[in-house]
């Protein structure tokens, strides 16, 4: 190999080896992207889970009073059918 040819050569290979630096880089860039875009999702699914724990949360609640209301619908239905049934 002479001189000239391995001058080539290096250069050929420093040539390759900044490509494959500007490659890593890229994707360096896009992991880092990516890893921001899925910590700012993460965070909103978090919202979300939170958000319908409280719903949830205020269901249980809620729901005596719906049962203390349904009671007296029931009781007060109760007295009218008992009302019709002694007429």
């Amino acid at each position: 190999m002479t001189n000239e040819e391995l001058k080539q050569l290096v250069a050929s290979n420093a040539k390759s080896i900044q490509a494959l630096g500007d490659q890593i880089s890229e994707l360096t860039n896009d992991v880092n992207r990516i890893q921001e875009q899925t910590a700012s999702e993460r965070t909103e699914l978090r919202g979300a889970v939170l958000g319908i724990a409280n719903l949830l949360s205020k269901l249980d609640d809620d729901r005596p009073t719906i049962l203390r209301r349904l009671n007296s619908i029931e009781t007060m239905l109760e007295r009218l059918l008992e009302r019709e049934g002694d007429q």
